[in-house]
């Protein structure tokens, strides 16, 4: 913008008009458009000497031979200066202000003599801001070239032309450039120079006046004589300059220094343009005529400056939170009564015309960079929630929590509200970018998911801790109600994550029987040995085993707990009688007496116990009792009617394994397929409830072998 330019040496010469220099030509200082006006106070007559040198200076009119005689004197002596308004000028004089009306209006009717200005004198009154004085001398130096012009004067001297050409449009490019200093200016102060904006109005509606725009394109050789020097546009360009200034200037701190560096720059960005807007809406805007519409004029400056900058912020290799605080500011703050729309500067801000402020290029850009960096974000927080149950309490062996009678885990709390809080920020800027949010949050759990599992199991495996089962129980429950919860949330469908949660439900499940197998299977295969027969073993010792993971089942959500409560129930049942009926050696009556009251007492003890802890499977209590009361009838009718019992309670009994329990009784080969034949016949038409099975899934004895 700024026209750093120099004054022909030849025109800062004693002489008034010829202005010829020495080879030690001087440079004429312009002020630049960076620095501030300097604003001296002064006399009231200030307006008064402008308006007069414009509108009392008149040409006089000479004789052609008048002409001729001084024709290369260079001198300006006995000339009246004038200026000439156009018709067009005059009639909307009103829209300039009222003071400057009337003073023009007073002294247009007392023409003053003047002596013309040498181009350092105007370029002087230039540097001191006269400005309205400046411009009529120029005119009048304008005035006069195009006279003698059209008089053909400079036919044997073109240089001479060329030469007044360049001091006339050197000195409009110094009131151009004094003109970007004011305006770039007016901001810098505390307070606003009202007379300095008022003569820069009546300025630019003088030249307007006297180079009317007629359309005509300057002449050959670059004349730009009587052309507009559209001071208006220039003006217009001087605030576009002074609110990219101050949107630069605004403090900026670097990474480094400062993490929250960015929301700190547009606080800042805020604070300092919300106090240069209300400063235009209630001290510059009065200066100015209606038409400027100044208001308008400065917002769409600040919009551009704000939109170029933003543009180059969001070129910066951003983080995740630097990404959103751009965002949410564009999006949120930027319109809002936070700062454009605050009541303070209404009406004169709109917003309502305004451009985007970042391209919608940059803006899908800005989304897609913020979606990009919150995937490793979204994966580091779930991180962090598998490595707090490690540390917390796994190390710890801290007993999970219980509410409402089940055990409780934050798991399922933690990761809901990730998700919830990141697509609710999301939501805030985008209705796209929230789902966008939502389907990297789903894909991340349904990663996550299985890796937890994964450590859990390695976890339990290496160790055994007695929170594995109350840890299982919570994670089970926890998960429930993380799929249910994402689906009442956010209304999405949990297909995927219910796969993964019921893969992850089996491998939990399988390691919790095996650990109880684990524990159970050493007292399983002492049944019916000599220490068990002789007592050695407290009678609750395999209830007390099994406990310590079914006791936990009853803090289980439903229906999953007494689903497994009852797989472990025929487990053991189920097992009990795989013990009993392998080959052994025949025993004695008082021994099988002995055998039969132990597994009575043992099954009671058993059945008792899960039944206490919430298991439904009482159809299991029977088995273990009809095989130790076969076991212990010493009558052989009776041993008949016990048969009998046990294939109607438990259809899918085959008959390997009721002969397997005869040859336990001590019974001979004809009657056992005695008591087979008359005891066997409901099996042709079981009750074959379903989910009922016991004996199909017992393996019975290859080979019967009595000793």
């Amino acid at each position: 913008m700024n026209r750093n330019t120099e004054l022909d040496p030849r025109s800062v010469t004693s002489e008034p008009a010829s202005l010829t220099n020495s080879a030690g030509e001087e440079k004429m200082e312009v002020a630049s458009e960076q620095s501030s006006p300097t604003l001296h106070s002064r006399d009231s007559g200030f307006f008064e000497r402008g308006i007069k040198t414009m509108l009392s200076i008149r040409k006089s009119k000479r004789s052609p031979n008048k002409e001729k005689g001084k024709e290369g004197t260079g001198t300006w002596k006995g000339k009246r200066l004038s200026l000439r308004f156009s018709k067009s000028y005059e009639e909307n004089k009103t829209t300039i202000c009222n003071g400057v009306e009337e003073i023009g209006e007073k002294i247009e009717a007392e023409p003053i003599q003047g002596k013309p200005l040498s181009v350092m004198e105007i370029n002087e009154l230039i540097q001191k801001r006269q400005l309205l004085e400046a411009f009529a001398s120029i005119r009048y130096l304008e005035d006069e070239t195009i006279a003698e012009r059209d008089a053909e004067k400079y036919q044997d001297n073109p240089q001479e032309f060329v030469r007044k050409c360049k001091d006339v449009d050197l000195l409009y490019n110094s009131i151009t450039n004094a003109i970007q200093s004011i305006v770039v200016g007016t901001l810098e102060h505390p307070t606003v120079e009202d007379t300095m904006l008022t003569s820069l109005v009546t300025l630019i509606a003088c030249e307007e006046a006297a180079h009317p725009n007629t359309g005509n394109a300057a002449g050959p050789g670059s004349d730009l004589l009587g052309m507009p020097r559209k001071w208006r546009e220039e003006w217009r360009e001087a605030i576009n300059e002074s609110a990219r200034k101050r949107v630069l200037r605004i403090p900026m701190a670097s990474k480094e220094e400062e993490s929250s560096w960015l929301d700190l720059h547009l606080g800042f960005l805020q604070k300092h343009l919300s106090e240069d807007l209300l400063k235009i809406k209630l001290s510059v805007k009065k200066c100015y005529p209606e038409e400027y519409q100044v208001c308008d004029t400065y917002v769409e400056a600040f919009h551009k400056a704000i939109a170029s900058h933003l543009q180059d912020v969001s070129q910066r290799p951003l983080e995740f939170n630097e990404l959103y605080t751009l965002l949410d500011w564009v999006a949120n703050t930027y319109r809002s009564e936070l700062f454009l729309g605050h009541p303070d500067l209404r009406p004169e801000v709109k917003t309502e015309n305004l451009s985007l402020l970042l391209t919608p290029a940059d803006w899908d850009k800005l989304k897609n960079d913020y979606i990009a960096s919150a995937k490793g974000k979204i994966k580091s927080y779930f991180g962090n929630i598998l490595q707090l149950e490690v540390t917390e309490k796994w190390e710890k062996e801290v007993h999970p929590e219980v509410k409402e009678n089940l055990y409780y885990s934050s798991v399922s709390f933690d990761i809901q509200t990730i998700i919830g809080e990141h697509t609710k920020v999301s939501g805030a800027i985008s209705r796209s970018l929230e789902m966008k949010m939502l389907e990297l949050c789903l894909a991340e759990l349904h990663k996550f998911i299985p890796r937890f599992g994964e450590e859990f199991m390695a976890w339990s495996t290496a160790r055994d801790s007695p929170i594995f089962a109350p840890y299982f129980v919570a994670y089970i429950n926890s998960f429930h109600d993380l799929a249910s919860g994402l689906e009442t949330a956010f209304k999405v469908n949990t297909g995927e994550l219910q796969k993964i949660l019921a893969a992850l439900t089996r491998n939990f499940t399988s390691i919790f029987l095996n650990k109880l197998r684990t524990k159970a299977q050493p007292l399983l295969k002492k049944i019916l040995t000599k220490d068990w027969i002789l007592a050695t073993e407290r009678p609750d010792s395999l209830a007390l085993a099994v406990s310590q993971f079914s006791k936990h089942l009853q803090h289980m959500r439903e229906p999953m707990g007494q689903e497994l409560l009852r797989d472990i129930h025929k487990y053991m049942v189920r097992e009990y009688i795989m013990q009993v009926i392998k080959p052994r050696r025949k025993m004695n009556a008082e021994t099988r007496q002995q055998v039969s009251e132990k597994m009575n007492q043992e099954a009671r003890i058993l059945n008792n116990t899960l039944i206490d802890q919430g298991s439904d499977s009482d159809w299991l209590l029977p088995a273990i009792h009809h095989i130790a009361n076969i076991i212990g009838e010493k009558k052989k009718d009776r041993i008949k009617e016990y048969v009998k019992e046990l294939c109607q309670d438990y259809p899918d009994i085959r008959k390997e394994h009721i002969l397997a329990v005869l040859t336990l009784r001590g019974l001979g080969r004809a009657r056992r397929a005695a008591i087979f034949q008359q005891g066997y016949h409901v099996l042709e038409s079981p009750n074959g409830r379903e989910g009922s099975t016991l004996f199909a899934e017992i393996d019975a004895p290859v080979s019967i072998s009595c000793f």
